[in-house]
């Protein structure tokens, strides 16, 4: 049992001639192969570490005695602490070491928590954002509440439930903002963002180095696919619009172009929203007339993607009909039904999440100033 990026690489890896005793008993004994497909190294991680601690394959189960396996512990201290172990733990054992530290290294940058026991003084990690709050200065009931809630969404995360943990922060973050706490709502967008990062899917290392031009070849594909999806002969320039906003709260849009399949972000553009506004059509209706202004000097698009619904691509499509610019909504969840194609969902996927993150990152820097001028 194990996990592996080119599973064609890792199945070539057993008929070498140098194998090392076990595993040439364990190929002599295997009979058939199955295999789980995951989306991301940290979910291969995590399900490869629970089947081995659920199945105890006879070759590659690691004894509660040995000294090599690695577990992820999270303690019944009065404050848990997340630390690693090598006895038994809350999750584990991990074939490799330097995996469990990545992985914790990646969730506290997230998720601060504290891996040392009650003291009087704040931690060092304190003073860089890894033990906030740190359980040594955890003197109210907000502080206490948000420390835990930190180890809560980790448990979730290293169980496998990184999306219900990523649906939550969205649902809380909508209330904060409907709230007016903006600042706390824009710090757990900061949380989703990376979440959503380091769970997404990657491709092969060994991919590339197969071939040089994987890249190319795979924008390419998903370029074609788009295509004919759409019924369109030729998708040179892309556009795609987003708005970014805290119930109208220093509404911002974001324009991301994307050139045969590949962000341009020379060509990108951004857009702060005349008005203080809280409807996302209304704010569409804007930034379509401001954009077909620049039509000549920007250039002219061949799509234009609206990530939103029918009434925001609707705006889009009242501005550019005239210029016979095709305007196409993307809705969150429901590529797979609008957009039949698994090459072309991806590319889908990648522009709308370019545009997102454009948009967030713009209306946090004017949210940063705006606090400064208060």
């Amino acid at each position: 049992m194990g996990k592996a990026i080119n599973l064609k690489s890792r199945l070539e890896s057993y008929f070498s001639l140098n194998l090392s005793p076990k595993t040439k008993n364990m190929v002599g004994e295997a009979t058939d192969i199955s295999f789980i497909r995951v989306t991301n190294g940290l979910e291969a991680l995590l399900l490869e570490a629970k089947l081995i601690k659920l199945l105890q394959p006879k070759y590659n189960f690691i004894a509660k005695d040995d000294k090599h396996a690695l577990y992820i512990k999270i303690t019944g201290d009065r404050y848990p602490r997340v630390i690693t172990a090598r006895k038994e733990g809350n999750y584990g054992p991990f074939p490799s070491s330097a995996k469990v530290y990545s992985v914790l290294r990646t969730l506290r940058n997230i998720f601060p928590y504290a891996d040392h026991k009650l003291g009087k003084k704040a931690c060092l990690n304190n003073q860089i954002g890894l033990c906030h709050p740190c359980p040594n200065t955890i003197n109210t009931a907000e502080t206490k509440k948000a420390y835990f809630k930190n180890i809560s969404n980790i448990k979730k995360i290293l169980s496998g439930n990184a999306d219900k943990v990523i649906k939550n922060l969205e649902k809380e973050m909508e209330k904060l903002s409907s709230r007016e706490k903006y600042e706390e709502a824009v710090n757990l967008r900061n949380q989703i963002e990376s979440l959503k990062y380091v769970t997404q899917r990657r491709v092969s290392e060994n991919l590339f180095l197969e071939n040089p031009n994987l890249n190319e070849d795979i924008k390419n594909e998903e370029l074609r696919e788009l295509e004919k999806v759409l019924k369109m002969r030729r998708l040179h320039r892309i556009e795609c619009y987003d708005v970014s906003h805290l119930s109208g709260y220093l509404a911002t849009a974001s324009m991301v172009t994307f050139i045969d399949a590949e962000a341009d972000k020379s060509q990108y553009r951004k857009f702060k929203v005349k008005e203080s506004e809280n409807n996302d059509v209304r704010v569409m209706a804007e930034i379509a007339e401001r954009r077909v202004k620049h039509l000549n000097n920007w250039g002219i698009p061949d799509l234009i993607f609206v990530d939103g619904g029918e009434a925001q691509a609707k705006e889009f499509e009242k501005v550019f009909k005239k210029y016979k610019i095709p305007v196409v909504p993307i809705t969150k969840g429901r590529e797979r039904f609008n957009f039949p194609g698994r090459k072309a969902i991806r590319l889908i996927t990648r522009i709308r999440d370019e545009s997102h993150r454009f948009a967030n990152k713009y209306h946090n820097l004017l949210f940063r100033k705006n606090l400064t001028t208060i």
